[in-house]
């Protein structure tokens, strides 16, 4: 008896190969538009980072002075385009406790604005809440959507 060979199938059919590409494609289509959120999100994010030296500033005289520092006392360090960059049109202080809105200009045709908010006592902390609309909190670090 000879001895015979089998002929052994090798790769993929074409059936394989398209199950393969369909499953590929829905993970795609899932994972693009949470992308897209958390690309807007880290822009944000370096508005509110941006606005960092402003804290410090509002801690250090909260802790020498034991008051709240004024807009004007804050502002006049800063001057006009303070915070300025690609995805941050403008960062101001106002109030006391001081509060220190950051708007964003990261989704195309609509602002997103952060407020982040001075209390306490004995220390300075910082409290960051939605100041734009609802539809736009999705945007905003989870600091400030309270998750």
């Amino acid at each position: 008896m000879k001895n015979m060979k089998r002929n052994v199938q090798q790769g993929f059919t074409l059936i394989e190969l398209m199950i393969v590409i369909a499953i590929v494609a829905i993970l795609v289509a899932l994972a693009v538009p949470a992308y897209q959120d958390y690309t807007v999100r880290a822009k944000v994010s370096e508005c509110i980072n941006g606005a960092a030296p402003l804290k410090l500033a509002v801690a250090e005289h909260f802790q020498t002075n034991g008051t709240w520092p004024t807009a004007t006392q804050l502002n006049a360090g800063t001057g006009d385009g303070y915070g300025v960059s690609t995805y941050c049109s403008e960062i101001t202080v106002a109030g006391s406790p001081s509060a220190i809105t950051v708007t964003s200009t990261a989704l195309s045709g609509t602002t997103i604005s952060a407020v982040l908010t001075a209390s306490g006592t004995g220390s300075t902390l910082w409290n960051c809440t939605n100041g734009g609309s609802a539809d736009t909190a999705k945007y905003l670090p989870s600091t400030c959507r309270g998750t």
